[in-house]
């Protein structure tokens, strides 16, 4: 199988009025793991199902392999989908349902049972062949609906929130054996969730939707790292965040903001080339010592609330106006900090970043 790409160029697409998809251009790699992340009404899962044909756009096109399949039916498109549900047949046997489009497609009977062997084998289940799928876990059932699409061969592997369904240590590993799978058949494939961290952990990389419009692609590092706008910001990971306005006085930078006053900067920190919002992540804050201004912002409040959450420790400090989260990593034995306890608090230069207040650039 000779990995393709597919390129999204200037779509757009709305339902009467209402705009869902507003000039979305996008390009995946051929041989690509890339996620389409977002919250529900997104139009991520709209932007997967035009992929694949259940849905026309009015303006633009898809090209896969440098076709323009724009108008295409979906079964001439030579993609896979897998919903959510896994619709599979519950009266037929796992074999039966892979097979299911093969013989659609009228393909002799020799080479369904070939390829209906060879998909089971790829996702480990030959000698469940002759169950039903309510003799399945979900996890088996989820891959038994991407056996049946890998089956008819496709170009493109489309993945439709494909773990929603499952409990939470199922999930993990069921996420593992699709990016083995995945990498093994190096089949582009484009994967629609909710869940930050199925995102991060399983593509290579991720486009960041909300409202209808791509805010911004890149590597789970990259979009963690350097999250360019308020939304990307508070979507991937949790994050401390604060509107305000650079101002430059005689010592140096300052950063009044309505939540914090007017704190100085370390003196590493370059101003913003416009208004920006202050962000660094919670596992940045460093609680007591005495850290040099110069490589670190410097902050003091009292301990408002806590949360244990297994590896870490969240606590939420009050500083003037704002709350500020800190995660503590937890080691055996220690003890949480106490309610009302005043502390200094300090976050490296290197942690903090400026981020645009807008939703979308």
């Amino acid at each position: 199988m000779i990995p393709v790409g597919v390129d999204i160029r200037n779509v757009a697409l709305a339902f009467g009025k209402t705009e869902v998809l507003r000039d979305i251009n996008l390009s995946v790699a051929p041989g690509e793991f890339f996620a389409l992340l977002g919250p529900s009404g997104s139009g991520k899962s709209t932007l997967l199902r035009l992929i694949a044909g259940f849905n026309q756009h009015q303006n633009g096109s898809v090209m896969i392999a440098g076709c323009d399949v724009t108008g295409i039916p979906p079964w001439e498109r030579n993609v896979g989908m897998v919903f959510q549900n896994y619709a599979l047949w519950p009266h037929m046997t796992v074999e039966q349902n892979v097979a299911f489009g093969l013989e659609e497609r009228r393909i002799p009977s020799i080479e369904i049972r070939r390829k209906v062997h060879a998909a089971l084998e790829l996702v480990g289940l030959v000698e469940y062949a002759k169950r039903r799928p309510g003799q399945l876990s979900g996890g088996q059932q989820q891959r038994v609906a991407i056996a049946r699409t890998l089956a008819i061969e496709p170009q493109v592997l489309l993945l439709d929130e494909p773990l929603s369904n499952l409990d939470a240590k199922l999930r993990v590993q069921t996420r593992q054996e699709l990016v083995k799978l995945q990498r093994r058949l190096g089949i582009t494939t484009i994967f629609v969730t909710h869940d930050q961290e199925e995102a991060l952990t399983t593509c290579q990389r991720i486009a960041v939707m909300d409202q209808g419009v791509i805010q911004q692609v890149g590597t789970p590092m990259d979009l963690f790292d350097h999250p360019v706008n308020r939304f990307v910001a508070q979507f991937v990971g949790s994050v401390n965040l604060f509107s305000g306005r650079v101002t430059s006085v005689g010592d140096g930078l300052h950063f009044s903001s309505p939540l914090l006053g007017e704190i100085a900067l370390p003196a590493t920190v370059q101003s913003p080339l416009a208004e920006c919002d202050l962000a660094f992540r919670p596992h940045a804050v460093q609680f007591g010592g005495k850290a040099d201004a110069d490589d670190h912002l410097v902050l003091e409040g009292s301990i408002e609330a806590a949360e244990f959450l297994g590896e870490f420790q969240r606590y939420e400090i009050r500083v003037g106006a704002a709350v500020v989260t800190a995660d503590i990593p937890h080691t055996r034995g220690s003890l949480p900090l106490a309610l009302g306890m005043r502390l200094p608090l300090s976050i490296p230069a290197s942690e903090l970043r400026w981020v645009a207040g807008t939703a979308s650039l």
